[in-house]
């Protein structure tokens, strides 16, 4: 299997970095091959606009989602972007490591998606969900937030975290241009566990990818069971 893990940490000696490491190891040792994409290791740029496009379809009006297809189709897009599009395509199994930031992922991370995943290659039109662009594809990712597992779910003060506050990462990003998504690694209250509970929490990062073909999925919506505006069917 060729694995590409997307990963958005500053610092080198975090624990999500430690994640990023295990995980390499772990898909390395079952004989698979892994590419890196460490955002701020590359400086990546999270900011789209029209630098994204050495060459426009409409020069007087930016239509991002469009000038995106044009640019595809010429090969001019911004070059970060053409080679980050081209790490995706080649692999079957995209993974993200990161630190949970105010409900959501961080904001390189989030550019990167922004300007990465573009459209007409990953979605567009119907070509959502199980008909996506990445359809065939299976997506993971492993992240670390500060709170208490009780803390989150139908009783907890947050609220359900996956397809609650990072629903938009799961559904509305992975899911909705076709990857195959798998229920993630959470790493709780990272910041606070002394040592030997970080140490044992890598080794369950390590299982986590030894077994990931075990590991449940998100179930997406499925476009089939809309009408021809999306509308629900009836009857």
């Amino acid at each position: 299997m060729k694995v590409h893990l997307v990963h958005a940490h500053s610092e080198s000696d975090s624990f999500v970095a430690a994640m990023r490491d295990t995980i390499i190891a772990a898909f390395t040792s079952r004989g698979d091959t892994v590419t890196v994409s460490d955002l701020y290791a590359m400086n990546f740029n999270p900011v789209s606009g029209p630098h994204d496009f050495g060459q426009r379809a409409d020069p007087e009006h930016l239509t991002y989602a469009l000038e995106q297809r044009h640019g595809f189709k010429t090969g001019t897009l911004a070059p970060d972007i053409l080679a980050e599009i081209a790490k995706i395509q080649v692999a079957d199994i995209v993974g993200f490591t990161f630190p949970l930031y105010w409900f959501g992922v961080p904001a390189i991370l989030k550019g990167w998606i922004e300007r990465v995943f573009i459209s007409g290659t990953f979605y567009g039109g119907k070509r959502v969900y199980a008909k996506g662009g990445m359809a065939g594809k299976r997506a993971f990712s492993a992240f670390s937030l500060g709170g208490r597992d009780y803390m989150f779910g139908k009783d907890g003060i947050h609220g359900e975290l996956a397809m609650g506050m990072m629903k938009g990462f799961f559904q509305g990003t992975l899911g909705y241009v076709g990857f195959t998504v798998h229920h993630p690694y959470i790493g709780y209250h990272v910041p606070y566990l002394p040592l030997e509970e970080r140490q044992a929490a890598l080794t369950d990062v390590a299982a986590y990818i030894e077994t990931l073909e075990d590991q449940p999925v998100f179930t997406m919506p499925d476009v089939d069971d809309f009408g021809p505006s999306f509308e629900v069917k009836r009857g």
